[in-house]
């Protein structure tokens, strides 16, 4: 018996011990309806092949769509327990200096952008030298700027949440580090009756970062909460 014949007598004992290796093996299954087909002839047409052929090409693209939804799954969920870390650490400060270097620094950090400004509109035409002691995070701004920067190169009323791609850098917000940053997300903010509107501006240098695609409900909570303890500050 030649050493072919022995290989030959091993790999069918193998595969009548485990049958069902060679079932649930899609490669190997796929070679041997091949070569059915190509022992019948080209005149003769496999109905029942081309059926399990488009049912194999449906469950790929299930198990491609299964993976997908998985993984933006995992992405909310991730997403989730960074805005839910900031906001907790947001809360801790007892003095308001801190609350907005926290801002400027930890929460930055725990949502893992390149930048976060407060823009405060005020009457005042004067600025207070204190708020170069908080480290950029703070600018104010005259009656009206929150408005005309969130519908800036869209018109319609202003959103609560806008996410785009920053085509033309303002310095007056992001500083000598302007050009460097690629999309921002705005966040207007309700700082109570009587009061002008805020607005907290988040940016990265990466330009998918706040695709307009991208949902608003964390961005949201996250502008609701900051509103609600610059009242309390501001109270």
């Amino acid at each position: 018996m030649s050493s072919n014949t022995k290989l030959q007598d091993n790999l069918r004992a193998a595969i009548l011990a485990k049958p069902d290796a060679v079932l649930d093996d899609k490669d190997l299954m796929q070679a041997l309806v091949t070569a059915n087909e190509q022992a019948r002839g080209d005149n003769v047409i496999d109905l029942r092949g081309i059926a399990m052929q488009r049912l194999e090409e449906r469950l790929d693209r299930l198990e491609d769509t299964h993976r997908s939804v998985i993984a933006a799954a995992y992405e909310n969920l991730a997403g989730t327990n960074q805005v839910h870390r900031a906001v907790i650490r947001m809360l801790e400060p007892a003095e308001f200096e801190d609350f907005l270097r926290t801002l400027g620094s930890d929460v930055v950090e725990i949502l893992r952008v390149d930048r976060i400004k407060l823009i405060l509109e005020s009457t005042a035409t004067q600025e207070d030298p204190a708020i170069d002691t908080l480290g950029g995070v703070l600018s104010v701004v005259e009656p009206g700027f929150v408005d005309n920067y969130l519908t800036f190169d869209r018109g319609g009323p202003a959103r609560d949440v806008v996410l785009r791609e920053i085509l033309h850098p303002t310095h007056r917000i992001f500083g000598p580090n302007a050009d460097h940053l690629r999309s921002e997300a705005c966040l207007r903010l309700d700082l109570g009756e009587g009061r002008l509107p805020g607005m907290i501006v988040m940016s990265a240098r990466d330009r998918n970062h706040f695709s307009p695609q991208l949902g608003t409900d964390l961005l949201s909570f996250f502008a609701g909460v900051f509103e609600r303890s610059m009242r309390h500050w501001l109270s």
